[in-house]
């Protein structure tokens, strides 16, 4: 008897034409890298409330269908551009050889997608249909691999024993390192930073209607947030100072590999709080900023996301 592998393991994508309907056959898959997933489809069970049959409960009663869970993806030159898309929208794409796609916040109405997870050891493959991904966490350190945790929300999910693309399309691998990123406050430099993270949700409603299969009706789009931290040296008081007088900054965090290839998420209106600095040896002092943004009135948008790469279109 065969037993699943990890390693095995495949992940297939495709946009869908409208909420829930699965993409039609002409559609091409593709092929996406991951780091680990928990997306998948659960039932609970409610305990049976009738008495007046004995001390043994009757048989329990079947719940709601949920379809959620998380799933790391390497931050990478092409592929993430997938990723990007279904978290903002279709991006404004531009250039003939090296190709610019900006993504940007605020947009009313997100596409959905049809993500098929598959174990061919077993084989068995489960497609869920209508994800939408909800929110976004990218952390930034000296050293290792970029990776993104995606929150992701869907509608239903089915096994198939086939997998539903045979040949899916492949973007190719290049993946961001985190010695290549970088920080920037209002386009300079931020120094003395250790470690930084952003996170940008879209705050999906669910709409849980009554349905006789169960599944929830949609998800739609709120109001989004966009939050982070930087932990950074105590090296002068220009966070401080900024923060004490309420004053909003730009922060724009990158992965570069050169002038083409390099991908930018620009915070274009952020707030500090003031911190408590604490001393706690003769050690070096560290202070965390836990910062919110907001939409900026000249950008028009609260987040952009900007791609550099070889990809003509999303």
């Amino acid at each position: 008897m065969a037993r699943a592998y990890g390693a095995n393991a495949s992940l297939l994508a495709a946009f869908e034409p409208s909420y829930g309907t699965h993409p039609s056959g002409t559609t091409e898959y593709w092929k996406l890298p991951f780091v680990s997933t928990s997306l998948g489809s659960e039932q609970g069970l409610i305990a049976n409330d009738l008495i007046g049959l004995g001390r043994d409960p009757s048989a329990p009663i079947r719940d709601v269908i949920k379809v959620e869970g998380d799933m790391v993806v390497p931050i990478d030159l092409r592929n993430f551009g997938l990723w990007l898309k279904a978290l903002l929208g279709a991006p404004v794409s531009t250039g003939d050889v090296d190709h610019q796609h900006t993504f940007g916040s605020g947009q009313p109405v997100l596409p959905s997608l049809a993500l098929e997870t598959g174990l061919p050891d077993i084989p068995a493959y489960f497609e869920s249909s209508g994800v939408m991904v909800n929110s976004v966490q990218v952390k930034f350190a000296r050293s290792g691999a970029a990776d993104a945790t995606l929150g992701l929300i869907a509608q239903g999910e089915v096994k198939q024993l086939v997998s539903v693309d045979a040949t899916p399309q492949a973007l190719g691998i290049t993946r961001f390192n985190q010695f290549q990123g970088s920080i920037k406050k209002n386009g300079q430099a931020l120094g003395n930073v250790v470690a930084a993270q952003l996170t940008f949700s879209n705050n999906l409603a669910r709409i849980e209607t009554i349905r006789s299969d169960g599944k929830i009706e949609g998800a739609d789009p709120t109001v989004a947030s966009l939050t982070g931290n930087l932990e950074v040296r105590f090296a002068d008081t220009d966070l401080i100072d900024a923060a004490t007088n309420n004053a909003p900054l730009e922060l724009t965090f990158s992965y570069v590999i050169d002038a083409t290839k390099s991908l930018t998420f620009i915070a274009h209106e952020v707030y500090l709080p003031k911190p408590k600095l604490s001393i706690s040896g003769p050690g070096g002092i560290q202070a965390t900023f836990n910062w919110q943004a907001a939409k900026n009135t000249a950008a028009g948008r609260m987040f952009t996301v900007i791609l550099h790469n070889d990809v003509a279109s999303y």
